[in-house]
């Protein structure tokens, strides 16, 4: 593991910079080999965590940039790490790289440099996680939520939770180890507090998954309704632009048309189906079926209708996601009593409202400055906690401590594998796996 491993560390895309990273025991000789500076300091005696400036070596071209030299344990690797900047051109990065490998380093691996880091003690393995989450975040929320697993949120309550299960385990143990000393053990009762306190704390991180779901997944919604009640023009209205067909023959969507936009930086996935009717023809009953299993899988459904009654009614049964009664064209003085909201696709008239209420539906009050449980991983390593905790409570009074503390171990080894300290290499090589190389 701690031969020198290098890669570029920025976009492979034409920029101002690009830089080179180094990092192993021998970083900074290869730097040196590489690296010529401008003034008598040499590149084994300069200060940690500041640039000089100097030629850089390519194969077959020479560039001026700077050299910056972190120090072990103080990088980001925890071993030491020497960062090459040149010029952003791709082929001229590409050439310092391939004399960085000709001068002792090797190719980093996908995600080496964060692997090393994790392996080193710098990051936990929800950290490392939540840095994937950051650099491959599609929407503004995804990317916060990341960066609040990044910054060590869930690390720090799940190791509060091992703590508690740890000195649990040790009074048990002073009992069973020690039963002629004079040594105070855990009683039943006390056990029963410390379990049942475990119990409660796994299940409120739990139960932001679904809302931390969404966050990362993205919201999906359901626009539906009898065929002409204006679910195309809400598309295009919600979107800013003229995605579905819009037309006064009824019918005119056959296929689901797909938008997106963020409400609050997360993303909400829009879904215009085909107006559900008794259709009159194949293709038509195709779209409307296409509908149905649609609105099957939505969080929410969005009713659009001029006039609410029966065929309204019709589409809402077996409806099990939170439902909007849009109604629509308001710029008619339409109205209902049914709507939970009246909107205009033409003048804009509470659509902004609409997202307001999308929002507020689909994810809880001030649920975006919170930290989420974003990653399924987390989630289904938590109930299964759950169970080892719900089981050694279960059983208490009826089994010895000693027996007792099988499930709770089994509950402090489960809580491991989100910080890492018991995660499979199969689990490491797969959150590994999804870093660019270079990170």
């Amino acid at each position: 593991m701690y031969e020198s491993i290098a890669a570029i560390a920025t976009a492979p895309a034409a920029g101002g910079i690009a830089v080179i990273r180094i990092s192993g025991k021998t970083a900074v000789s290869v730097a040196e080999k590489v690296f010529e500076p401008f003034g008598k300091t040499e590149v084994k005696d300069f200060k940690p965590n500041v640039m000089y400036y100097g030629k850089i070596f390519g194969q077959g071209v020479v560039d001026y940039g700077y050299l910056v030299i972190f120090r072990s344990p103080r990088s980001f690797t925890g071993e030491d790490v020497a960062e090459l900047h040149c010029h952003g051109g791709v082929q001229l990065s590409r050439s310092v790289l391939k004399n960085v490998f000709a001068n002792g380093a090797r190719p980093a691996a996908a995600g080496e440099f964060t692997r090393r880091a994790f392996l080193n003690g710098k990051l936990s393995l929800s950290s490392c996680e939540g840095m994937a989450d950051m650099i491959n975040g599609e929407s503004l929320a995804e990317v916060r939520a990341g960066s609040l697993l990044y910054s060590e949120k869930l690390t720090s309550k799940v190791k509060k939770i091992q703590l508690e299960l740890t000195n649990l385990l040790a009074q048990i143990g002073a009992d069973i180890d020690y039963p002629e000393e004079d040594v105070e053990g855990a009683r039943p009762d006390e056990v029963n507090a410390v379990l049942t306190k475990a119990y409660g704390d796994v299940c409120g991180i739990a139960s932001s998954y679904d809302g931390g779901k969404k966050i990362k997944n993205g919201v999906s919604v359901a626009i539906c309704g009898v065929p002409n009640a204006g679910k195309s023009s809400l598309l295009n209205a919600m979107l800013g632009f003229e995605k579905a067909i819009v037309s006064a023959e009824a019918g005119t969507t056959r296929d689901v048309v797909e938008g997106c936009i963020q409400i609050d930086g997360v993303n909400f996935n829009l879904f215009d189906t085909a107006g559900i009717r008794e259709g009159s023809g194949e293709v038509e009953r195709i779209g409307i079926n296409r509908a149905r299993r649609t609105i099957e899988g939505c969080d929410i459904a969005l009713l659009v209708f001029e006039t609410f009654g029966e065929d309204e009614k019709n589409i809402l049964s077996g409806v099990t996601c939170p439902v909007i009664k849009v109604c629509s064209k308001s710029d008619l003085k339409n109205a209902s009593s049914e709507a939970d909201i009246c909107v205009s696709s033409v003048t804009g008239e509470g659509i902004e409202k609409l997202k307001k209420m999308m929002r507020d539906i689909s994810l809880p009050e001030g649920s975006l400055d919170g930290a989420f449980l974003i990653e399924e991983r987390h989630y289904m390593a938590l109930n299964r906690a759950k169970e080892a905790l719900s089981s050694a409570i279960s059983h208490l009074g009826d089994y010895p401590l000693d027996v007792i503390s099988l499930d709770i171990k089994a509950a402090w080894d489960i809580l491991g594998e989100i910080t890492g300290e018991t995660a499979s290499e199969e689990v490491i090589n797969t959150i590994f796996a999804r870093f660019c190389v270079g990170k």
